[in-house]
């Protein structure tokens, strides 16, 4: 049994074929499966399916949703494989190894990569960030529309931009600049403000030989900064535009700053 929240929500049983779950019976999942095995109040669950869009009689709404879950999971002969929808007063509980949900493993990847790259051992550390950043297949928890989903996805998308960075580090760090460039770009445009983004990408491209190009990485942060924010980039970003006008030999490959930026 695997829970996709990573995306559009999805149960998929042990082949891998998806669970047809009516999208009410989706969103009652997600909520549920956002803290596997933990105790989900009902009140908390109405906020988090419906919020204001609430139907006449949200608990009883919410009793017929976790039916058909259940339904449709013992249809499939998944509640004999350790997953549980469990009724308590006042609330439910998705009893299921949390490893069965992308957003348990996602987290747990991360941490094991972020192990491995104090260890120093920088190839795994990789292998377990490129595990963890697949587990992505679009916009998180992408049907359900309410406030807790809109700050579900905050907290994910800096987790996951978190994660892309940790990892073009550890490329930068080992050498492989020009495979982390389209990673670099796609973060620079989704992330336009973001001073560490740009400093990375400026190295990367920098270690590249093509200094021109990081140079106007930072001339174009720093006129949108002054255009729209009125202010310029902070000092650690300045020192590296000065450093890579001079063509600083600090900044190649394994020297001490290598990767300070």
């Amino acid at each position: 049994m695997e829970i996709q929240l990573l995306g559009c929500v999805e149960a998929r049983a042990r082949s891998g074929d998806k669970l047809p779950l009516p999208h009410g019976t989706k969103l009652l999942l997600a909520a549920l499966a956002w803290t596997p095995g933990a105790f989900v109040a009902d009140e908390t669950l109405i906020e988090r399916v419906w919020q204001e869009r609430r139907p006449q009689h949200p608990r009883d709404a919410l009793y017929i949703q976790a039916t058909r879950l259940r339904k449709a999971l013992r249809a499939d002969g998944q509640l004999t494989e350790g997953f549980e929808l469990i009724r308590k007063r006042g609330g439910y509980v998705l009893a299921i190894d949390e490893r069965c949900v992308d957003t348990a493993r996602f987290r747990a990847l991360v941490r094991q990569a972020q192990q491995e790259a104090r260890a120093g051992d920088t190839e795994t550390a990789l292998g377990l960030y490129a595990r963890a950043l697949e587990l992505w297949r679009g916009e998180p928890l992408s049907v359900v529309r309410t406030a807790w989903a809109e700050s579900t996805r905050v907290t994910l998308r800096r987790e996951h931009r978190e994660a892309l960075v940790g990892s073009t580090e550890l490329y930068l760090r080992v050498g492989r600049h020009e495979e982390c460039l389209p990673q670099l770009h796609w973060l620079a445009e989704m992330h336009p403000f973001d001073e560490k983004v740009t400093g990375l990408l400026m190295l990367a491209l920098h270690r590249g030989g093509r200094q021109a190009d990081a140079l106007d990485c930072f001339q174009l942060l720093r006129l949108r900064m002054i255009d729209l924010l009125g202010c310029e980039p902070g000092p650690e970003l300045r020192s590296l535009h000065e450093r890579i006008l001079a063509r600083d030999p600090r900044l190649r490959l394994g020297s001490a700053y290598a990767t300070s930026v």
